[in-house]
């Protein structure tokens, strides 16, 4: 089992989901971990310490020190731990986690901590939607904490929506996952090539061409292979996501000329090769010197054709095993189809506008994956776990 013997912190904060803890103990109990609980304060109002401390096997900690004035040390609880689970991640603990607003336990715990953190926000539906909060689950994914979101459906207020903590099955699986790949070291000794964001294409000094790609999903496909032990060379386009491990190294780029001429630096070395950047098919032809004034009623700019760097990967392909990205809003298999062929690719990951919970600047997506032999689809997952399944198929098609 991928949770034996596996060392994992739960922190409590104070929200009604504190119930479904009890639920997740025991089932982790059963999968073989070992827990150890903190609560805050107000987490002792939805759920009691002598519950938990005789589903988990051990003694609960809330404060610094406990009755008998023994030091309850935060630095051994982070040390101790394989993972730390924040469940129920209420908006007043995440918002004291992201801003290092050290007045309780928990708080100095996960600020010692040097495992992987998961986060499980639980709340009601609008504060879940504010853009603090927001704002503050952003910024824990570009800490490298792994965000499991939170679920739609009745709330506590009453209301329906999103809000509601993952259930313990689904945070079951994904802690699996994550401990059963950071064991699978299958691409040790490999080359990782990621195109990663958008280009933006110059109009002048300060206008330029682009699209609504956020490198989501590259950045936690770089993550992904680095974890499996490969050297990653992750080639971005404009973004605000933030990635730090020591096999990945980070080439920043804007245009569609400088990804093309960075990718080709490293094409050659390659193993595997995954495209997922957007890359604009065309800039302007001139970019002006200076900022272009709003004189006339309308403006003309003429474009001509990006060099293509996904084909001209595919023609110069020897050794690499080559991934392309189709995002498409009509058809979506027919020409997802059509660029596999066209560009010499291996496989190809398609995913459609018109899928909820898919699309640009989303935590989440919903793939379907062709090869020339066939395809198979996959539900709507968080882009980490899709990462996963994206190069669990490739190492499939590797092996056959």
């Amino acid at each position: 089992m991928p949770l034996q013997e596996k060392k994992i912190l739960i922190c409590v904060s104070g929200g009604i989901a504190a119930y479904k803890i009890n639920i997740l103990v025991r089932q982790l109990i059963k999968q073989g971990a070992e827990i150890q609980i903190l609560m805050t304060p107000a987490a002792q109002h939805f759920v009691s310490k002598l519950t938990l401390s005789t589903l988990s096997k051990r003694p609960v900690f809330s404060d610094f020190y406990s009755e008998n004035d023994t030091w309850n040390n935060h630095v051994e609880l982070a040390l101790w731990a394989d993972a730390i689970l924040m469940a129920p991640c209420t908006a007043n603990t995440l918002a004291k986690m992201m801003h290092g607003q050290c007045d309780n336990l928990v708080i100095a715990t996960y600020l010692s901590a040097k495992c992987p953190v998961f986060i499980a926000p639980a709340m009601d539906l609008d504060m879940y939607q504010h853009p603090s909060t927001q704002q503050n689950l952003a910024l824990a994914e570009d800490f490298g904490h792994i965000v499991i979101p939170a679920e739609t459906g009745e709330l506590a207020s009453g209301l329906s929506g999103q809000g509601r903590m993952a259930e313990p099955e689904t945070i079951i699986d994904i802690f699996c996952q994550y401990f059963e790949s950071s064991k699978k070291k299958s691409l040790t000794g490999k080359k990782v090539l990621i195109t990663a964001g958008p280009t933006y294409e110059a109009i002048d000094p300060v206008r330029f061409i682009g699209n609504h790609s956020s490198g989501k999903m590259g950045f936690a496909l770089a993550k992904a292979a680095a974890e499996r032990g490969a050297e990653v060379i992750l080639v971005s386009g404009p973004t605000s996501e933030l990635i730090n491990h020591q096999n990945i190294r980070v080439c920043p780029v804007i245009s569609a000329k400088d990804m093309y001429e960075e990718v080709f630096k490293h094409y050659d070395q390659a193993d595997m090769v995954i495209a997922s950047a957007a890359v604009a098919d065309y800039a302007p032809k001139e970019i002006a010197v200076q900022k272009i004034k709003k004189n006339d009623d309308s403006l003309t700019i003429e474009l001509v054709k990006n060099p293509d760097i996904l084909k001209t990967m595919g023609a110069q392909k020897k050794k690499q095993f080559l991934i392309g990205f189709a995002l498409e809003t009509n058809d979506e298999e027919e020409h997802a189809l059509q660029k596999l062929q066209k560009k010499n690719l291996d496989m190809i990951v398609l995913n459609s506008l018109r899928d909820e919970g898919a699309g640009f600047k989303k935590d989440t997506n919903k793939i379907k994956i062709l090869t020339q032999s066939g395809a198979r689809e996959f539900s709507l997952k968080h882009k980490q776990e899709v990462a996963r399944d994206i190069l669990d198929f490739a190492e499939e098609q590797l092996l056959k």
